[in-house]
């Protein structure tokens, strides 16, 4: 056989997989969600804002790669819809990109700037995937959204009290966002399911090194979702998750 036969047999290999895109995929959460898909078979599409960072990863995991700012929503958007042309419509949508507020970020001391900043990323950024990619997984009733949003994002508990207003915000607001959208797409009854993950205190740059658990570990509920059984009616969509457990908004 050939190398361009051999070649033109991977590529139709790879085409069967079912397809996953995955934000923030160059490092943290959403580098071990995206290794996790992989090792599940499916073929991913990192997303990322670091062009050589991307590069490298992609290359280790076999990944496809596009970078983009998600800052600029413009861009956002045309990169997705860019996505669904190449790629086509994806079957889990793994949203595990973020930012945090300055420390002193508190609602009376965040400036404009700030405020804007980690809005822009964390909350405005996830609206614009999910209104570019999602219309096609509604369309063929079929796919799985989820969104790493934070313990810190809840109304209750620790939730949204007590400074990093900005972050803790704008997770409210994912938390939100994803409540609402799984009830607009039936809870799971027309093959859509939407849900949210706190992956609690994890060893990323955002968390730090000495955080008490790994990325890896952090990222485990994520992988399960996209892989779990469902049944409508039955199992749970549209809520938040915490090592595989539904806890309160």
């Amino acid at each position: 056989m050939s190398e361009s036969n051999i070649q033109t047999q991977a590529q139709i290999n790879s085409a069967q997989k079912p397809l996953a895109f995955v934000t923030g995929g160059s490092r943290g959460l959403g580098l071990e969600s995206a290794k996790g898909l992989i090792n599940a078979g499916y073929r991913v599409v990192l997303v990322a804002k670091n062009q050589s960072l991307l590069e490298k990863v992609a290359a280790e995991l076999g990944a496809g790669f596009v970078a983009v700012d998600l800052a600029d929503l413009d861009a956002t958007r045309r990169t997705f819809e860019s996505l669904v042309t190449q790629y086509g419509t994806p079957e889990v949508l793994m949203l595990a990109h973020g930012v945090m507020s300055e420390k002193m970020s508190k609602t009376l001391r965040a400036t404009t700037e700030e405020w804007r900043r980690v809005m822009t990323v964390n909350l405005d950024a996830t609206f614009v995937i999910v209104n570019t990619v999602v219309p096609s997984m509604a369309e063929v009733r079929k796919g799985r959204v989820i969104i790493y949003s934070a313990c810190l994002g809840r109304m209750s508990g620790p939730g949204n009290a007590g400074g990093l207003a900005p972050y803790r915000i704008s997770k409210a607001g994912v938390n939100a966002l994803v409540r609402n959208l799984a009830h607009e797409t039936g809870l799971g009854a027309r093959g859509v399911l939407v849900d949210a993950i706190c992956p609690n205190h994890s060893r990323t740059d955002m968390g730090g090194p000495d955080a008490p658990r790994s990325a890896a570990e952090g990222a485990e509920t994520a992988v399960w979702l996209a892989l779990r059984d469902f049944t409508p009616g039955v199992d749970q969509t549209g809520v938040l998750w915490e090592d595989r457990n539904v806890i309160p908004w």
